[in-house]
Order: C-alpha cells, then structure tokens, then sequence
C-alpha cells in the first residue's frame, strides 16, 4: 500500500514540474483581436453581476450578452442598469430549459444563437476579468494555434472551508495533465473550465456547440473531449491576476457545487475515489508517526509539497496553506456523499 501511495506522489509531482515550466500564465499584452462574443448565463447572480460587471465592460469586447436564466433576485435589473450606460451590453430573457437539457447548457445555447462574435467567450457571472484580460485570452489562443480556450482562473478563497477544498481543481489539472500533451495525438488529454471557455464560431458549430452537450452537467470537460475528438487545437491556460474567480461561498456551499459536478460519476468509482485519496493524502501522516515504512514519510512530504508547488504556480496563499493538504481529503467525504445521491440539485433545479 505504502509503495503505491508513494508512486502515486511521485507521478503528481513529476507532473507539477513539468507545469511549473510550461503550463502557460495570462499576462498583459496589446493585441488585436477579433469580433468577439463575451456570453454570461446568470440565474439568481445579481450580487455577483454587481461586481463583475465592470470588469467585463472594461474589455475591448463587441457585445456582452448576459441572459437573465429565470432569476429571482434582481439579476435583470442589475444587468438592465448597466446597459443603459453601455450600448454594447445586453439582456437576453432566458426561457426554461427543454427536456433533457441541463440550464446553464441551454442558457449558453441561446447566447450563442444572439451571438454574432466569430470568437464566442463564454463567461461565469462569478468571475473578474482585470483590464486586459481579453487581449491577453486572444494573444495566448493565437500563441497556442487554439481553436478551443479555456483558462482557469485564481481561485479566491475567503474561509477556512473553501481553502479546503477548491485548490484541489488546480491540484489536479497541474498534476495529471502536462501541458505538452495538448499537443500531443493523446484524445484522452482534455479538459477545460466551463468559469471561462472560448471557441473560434467554426469550431464551436462543428463540434456541435452546447446543443451536442445538453444533458451533461460537467460540461465543460464533455466539450473539451469533443473538441479533441474533432481534430481541434484545444489551449489550455492560468489566470493569473487578470481573471479570478471565487466559485463559493463557503464550505457548505463547495460542498454542493462540487457533489454537483461529480455526480457524473459511477458510484462505484466515486467511492473508490473518496476511499483512494484519504489513503494518499491523510493516512501517510499518522503511518509515519507511528513508525510506518520510510514511503509513508516520502509521500507525507510529496502531499504537502504538491500544494505548494500548486500555490506557488497558480499565486494563491503561498505556502502556509499547504498545511491543510492532509485534511482535504477527510474534508471532501461529504462532496462524495452529495455525489452519491440519485438526482443532482443545483440552482434550484434537479437532474437525474
């Protein structure tokens, strides 16, 4: 057990120096571009529109389309105030979503239909785009030949319970999917960030946009399969301090948004999951303070220093939070029993 524990460290960590390299970070550029589409489906997101607006009408963008997803809390109105001071923004009423269809799948499928961009930026009413972050999005597809983008944000944590447990999607990616394979003829190496997605139009209509993905709730990883499937460039980078995001508002909140999107899975192989990553990440530390095999010490401090070389990629907390690694697996338990349940729940809708 100690052995594969211990090689399991070691494959992330290899992984994670390879990314420190050549995992690409958006930085400011000046750059043309494209007519381009920024797209943001909104249901019951006026506190968040609020702030991210502003940043979202300081881009060099042709048109912000948001489309106001049924909301409840005074999305259209927060939307409708800024359009009237910027002729490019504008409110798309959404309708409720076909048989089959996940919302935030159908509420981009109707943007996209409004859009007339040839570069379609799909954007989460959660994230910030600083000035400059379109440019910079535009210069790096150009730089990576990308005929299909997604950038994952830095992800802000304001509580204990989100520290927990969102630097893992960052943990992940940088571990298990060297940049350079993207380039590489590996389909299997694919995935994106539905907070910030973009497609060149062609693209986006030859794999068959959202419409080809309707049911799927983690969509954006089914989209980046397809693309690759279709023999598109798929790019891939870090937001840095030019889109951030805070994805939730704290643990409960993670905890459902999380169980959301792995809800996908088989329930056989979620448990396995739940069961593997207590035994990779938790369990070396009490192994190797009752006098366990050296492995348990080796893949104690791997844990920790995945994390940092994590943080220290991505500009979050730096260090110190590295020390909550051995807890986020026991911390992730409830993620899985949420992903467990036989129908997801999330924004007031349910999918089987």
């Amino acid at each position: 057990m100690s052995g594969a524990v211990l090689v399991f460290h070691l494959v992330k960590t290899a992984g994670l120096l390879v990314n420190l390299v050549a995992f690409p970070t958006l930085r400011p550029v000046r750059t043309g571009g494209v007519r381009t589409s920024i797209l943001v489906p909104a249901r019951d997101e006026a506190d968040r529109l609020r702030r991210t607006l502003p940043g979202l009408l300081a881009q060099p963008a042709d048109e912000i389309l948001v489309l106001d997803d049924g909301s409840r809390d005074g999305t259209a109105e927060v939307v409708a105030a800024h359009a009237a001071r910027d002729a490019r923004l504008r409110l798309v009423t959404g309708t409720p979503p076909p048989p089959g269809w996940v919302g935030k799948n159908w509420a981009c499928h109707r943007l996209a239909s409004e859009a007339t961009g040839e570069l379609l930026l799909f954007c989460d009413a959660d994230v910030t785009l600083s000035p400059g972050a379109l440019s910079a999005v535009w210069h790096e597809i150009q730089h990576q030949r990308a005929e299909v983008f997604s950038v994952f944000p830095r992800q802000l944590t304001m509580t204990f319970g989100e520290r927990l447990l969102v630097p893992a999607i960052d943990e992940v990616l940088l571990g298990f999917l060297p940049h350079p394979l993207l380039d590489a003829p590996v389909p299997a190496a694919a995935t994106a960030n539905g907070q910030l997605l973009a497609f060149r139009r062609a693209a986006y209509d030859r794999m068959g946009g959202h419409a080809a993905v309707a049911g799927a709730l983690v969509e954006d990883v089914v989209l980046a399969r397809r693309a690759r499937a279709h023999g598109l460039k798929l790019g891939l980078a870090l937001g840095g301090n030019l889109i951030t995001a805070r994805m939730y508002g704290g643990y409960r909140d993670a905890v459902r948004g999380f169980g959301k999107s792995l809800h996908a899975g088989r329930r056989s192989w979620l448990i396995a999951v739940a069961v593997w990553q207590v035994v990779a990440h938790t369990l070396p530390w009490p192994a190797w303070l009752s006098g366990g095999r050296r492995a348990w010490r080796w893949a104690a401090v791997l844990g920790l220093g995945g994390r940092a070389l994590t943080n220290a990629k991505t500009g979050r907390h730096g260090y110190p939070e590295a020390a909550l690694a051995p807890l986020a697996a026991v911390a992730a338990l409830p993620v899985y029993a949420v992903a467990l349940r036989r129908t997801a729940r999330w924004k007031g809708r349910r999918y089987p």
